[in-house]
């Protein structure tokens, strides 16, 4: 049986400032953090044998609730981490996206390309398929980065797919 992941992108965090570098511990709203409540029959319902996730606060906090609902630790992966896109927010942040999207290859400074982000999702997948085999893990990330996995996996994901991708939302693959 191969391991099944469950991909949570996490609830509603907090907006980063413009202009200012996004911060790895900005928070969930308080209705991110009752989504993150709310979720937590759902993904008790995959009966996990391990909660991982990014160390960024949004998504630690997304996950959490069902990792003490279930009685486990709730262990942050520094590869599961967001996007590092070498982007500062601004109003042209999204057309910066774009521009990654349509050249993978290319990185905004020294942030990551798409392609690293994708390679490392890739890596990602596969040690928690050895880590965890003939299991169900749950995995509290990212928007990018779950575009990125789900590519990595061989499903379809685009800047389209990332922009209607709800906050909370679950993703499940097998490796």
């Amino acid at each position: 049986m191969p391991t099944r992941i469950v991909l949570v992108r996490h609830a509603r965090p907090v907006l980063p400032e413009f202009g200012v570098p996004d911060s790895d511990e900005r928070p969930l709203k308080l209705e991110g953090l009752a989504s993150a409540r709310d979720l937590v029959p759902r993904l008790v319902g995959y009966a996990p044998v391990a909660v991982l996730s990014s160390p960024l606060l949004r998504a630690v906090q997304t996950v959490t609730p069902a990792a003490e609902a279930l009685g486990l630790d709730m262990v942050t992966w520094p590869e599961l981490r967001e996007w590092r896109s070498g982007l500062v927010p601004s109003a042209d942040f999204v057309a910066q996206c774009l521009h990654s999207w349509a050249n993978p290859g290319s990185a905004h400074g020294d942030g990551e390309s798409l392609d690293e982000l994708t390679a490392r999702a890739d890596k990602a997948l596969a040690r928690i398929a050895e880590e965890y085999p003939d299991a169900t893990v749950l995995v509290g990330s990212h928007g990018m980065f779950v575009s990125r996995a789900l590519l990595a996996a061989g499903h379809h994901a685009d800047m389209k797919f990332l922009h209607a991708m709800p906050m909370p939302a679950i993703y499940e693959m097998t490796r």
